[in-house]
């Protein structure tokens, strides 16, 4: 079986950043640039939640709870189709597919986020809040202050990988019609008709060295921070 890396090489370009010279984002450019969007996101608004459920307890807690319990239970896919669809409804205009992918993302991650944050904070010594109090600090200071620093940098590994899951999980975009790497390789592949084999192991490859880049720099970091 011959392999013919020819159509890789004519499409470089177009699979490594689409359109974006005409000002349309596209390909791998485009996966990690939603990735880290929708992490950020994802990071900010978990911790946040964290923070809530910590802070008040009982129904507070309880409902942030149950809503992270659904978010977690209903596939990627639907949330990603709710935002494309109900997002330009609810906003009364237009809303460029690959935002409504990005909170999508953002959304389904923030519950796994405000889980691994507030597993973080229940795992540290119960002292150490109990001491912040009776130094004087109300119970904020000492979550802002004493936990929440301690917590983050022992889930920095766990962060990583929820990065991880996004770069792939980015790849869902195709269904919206998003043109980052997934979508612009079946454009590819339905171009030439050829080679599907070479266009998707080359895809399958650039997943996999991000990917295992990212859980490279995990292991480092949980090392450093041993």
């Amino acid at each position: 079986m011959s392999v013919n890396l020819d159509v890789i090489l004519r499409n470089l370009d177009y699979l490594l950043w689409g359109r974006t010279p005409e000002g349309e984002l596209g390909g791998l450019l485009l996966t990690v640039l939603m990735a880290v969007a929708s992490g950020l996101l994802a990071l900010g608004g978990g911790v946040l939640l964290a923070l809530a459920a910590w802070l008040w307890r009982g129904w507070t807690r309880r409902v942030l709870f149950a809503w992270a319990s659904v978010i977690r239970g209903i596939p990627l896919i639907f949330v990603i189709f709710w935002m494309y669809f109900l997002l330009p409804a609810l906003l009364g205009g237009d809303v460029p597919s690959a935002v409504s992918v990005v909170l999508a993302l953002a959304w389904f991650s923030a519950a796994s986020v405000m889980h691994s944050t507030l597993a973080g904070l229940d795992a540290l010594a119960v002292g150490q809040a109990e001491a912040g109090v009776a130094a004087g600090l109300s119970r904020g200071q000492v979550l802002r202050w004493i936990l929440l620093p301690q917590a983050l940098a022992n889930l920095v590994p766990s962060f990583v990988g929820l990065f991880v899951g996004l770069i792939k999980d980015t790849s869902l975009a195709f269904i919206v019609n998003v043109p980052e790497l997934t979508t612009v390789a079946s454009q590819v592949n339905n171009r030439t008709q050829l080679y599907p084999a070479e266009i998707f192991l080359f895809i399958a490859a650039l997943y996999f060295i991000l990917c295992c880049g990212l859980s490279a720099a995990a292991r480092l970091l949980a090392g450093r921070t041993a």
